[in-house]
């Protein structure tokens, strides 16, 4: 899967959220992305989750360009569906979302060659071929 990538302007930051879960005390904080869809400007809400994420999300402040590199994840609750924008980097806009240097990460994919097309195919000027196409 490719991953999910979103340049804008943080238009607001929501304040910070705790709890407390049967897993351990967790923190998350929201902000609204302003990005230009086309001709229009729209909006989405993100969502950064733990302590690492929300430290780094103090980093930026209203009205900082930041390219953010997210995840999409889904939860089903009493019959109705909630969808999550999760994000897993924030980045001023205009660098690569790389991974950090402290995380293993796999080698990069060799770039592949386009597929043949029939100009590729050899010719072939003897008639002993026998197939009809």
């Amino acid at each position: 899967m490719a991953a999910l990538e979103l340049e804008g302007r943080i238009s607001r930051k929501e304040p910070k959220q705790n709890g407390q879960s049967a897993r351990g005390a967790w923190v998350k904080q929201d902000f609204i992305l302003e990005y230009q869809d086309g001709n229009f400007p729209a909006e989405v809400c993100f969502t950064s989750f733990g302590t690492d994420k929300v430290a780094e999300l103090d980093r930026f402040q209203v009205g900082d360009e930041v390219k953010v590199s997210f995840n999409l994840r889904a939860r089903e609750y009493n019959g109705r569906w909630y969808n999550d924008v999760r994000v897993w980097r924030i980045s001023p806009a205009g660098q690569s979302a790389q991974a950090p240097v402290a995380a293993a990460s796999p080698a990069p994919m060799p770039e592949q060659a386009p597929a043949p097309t029939i100009m590729d195919m050899p010719v072939q000027d003897d008639e002993s071929n026998d197939l009809p196409f």
